[in-house]
């Protein structure tokens, strides 16, 4: 069974809690075993709690899940960017699977709710890595 630790954001909720719901049916279906769940405030805060999961033995991979939409300024790919690459960091430093389940940037908030299915991909993304490389 793999053991996953996952990561939501709280910002744009009405798309990062359905995402959460499929995550977690996501990980029923494979059989995996979500150990810990760390809220965050949104994306950008995401890469620290990833990283504090990444660290546990007891955590083989994380899921990511938020949702960035787009405002009036560039400032939802400054926060994509940032968080994409600082996760990948964290995927690379700890040397576990750090999946990126994070609707936008680019995309207005009925859009992001029409992809709460990343959830799930991030989820079976995790457990696929977890396997490939065992």
């Amino acid at each position: 069974m793999v053991r996953l630790g996952l990561v939501v954001a709280q910002f744009n909720s009405s798309v990062t809690k359905p995402m959460r719901e499929a995550a977690e049916a996501a990980a029923d279906e494979r059989n995996a075993e979500i150990v810990e769940k760390i809220e965050v405030p949104g994306a950008y805060d995401s890469p620290l709690a990833a990283d504090r999961l990444a660290r546990r033995s007891d955590v083989e991979a994380v899921a990511v899940l938020g949702a960035i939409v787009t405002g009036d300024t560039e400032h939802d790919r400054v926060i994509g960017d940032a968080t994409a690459k600082s996760l990948t960091e964290v995927s690379l430093d700890r040397d576990k699977p750090v999946t990126f389940g994070v609707s936008g940037p680019g995309m207005s908030a009925a859009e992001a709710r029409e992809r709460t299915d990343k959830g799930a991909e991030a989820v079976n993304a995790a457990i696929d890595m977890v396997e490939v490389l065992a």
